[in-house]
């Protein structure tokens, strides 16, 4: 009855791991497209220039947002093989 519980518990502590990659990758690829793209809404920029601003927001933060959640789900993984 025990080995239920702690595949209950083990599930559980998976799915609060997805989310919490999902939300900081999130977080994170938010808050690299607003640094990036703030400038062009600030100083009231070039049309071409904010369209850059924005395309180079998008493909920094996105990635970086997905290096993130990658890299907690793997860090995960590893603390799960290892018994901790």
């Amino acid at each position: 009855m025990d080995r239920g519980r702690e595949s209950r518990w083990e599930k559980d502590a998976v799915t609060v791991e997805i989310m919490y990659a999902l939300v900081s990758g999130g977080v994170l690829a938010l808050l690299i497209f607003g640094a990036i793209v703030t400038p062009a809404f600030i100083w009231h920029l070039s049309r071409p220039v904010s369209q850059t601003l924005l395309i180079v927001g998008g493909c920094v933060g996105a990635p970086a947002g997905i290096v993130r959640i990658v890299h907690v789900l793997r860090q995960h993984g590893r603390q799960r093989r290892a018994g901790r």
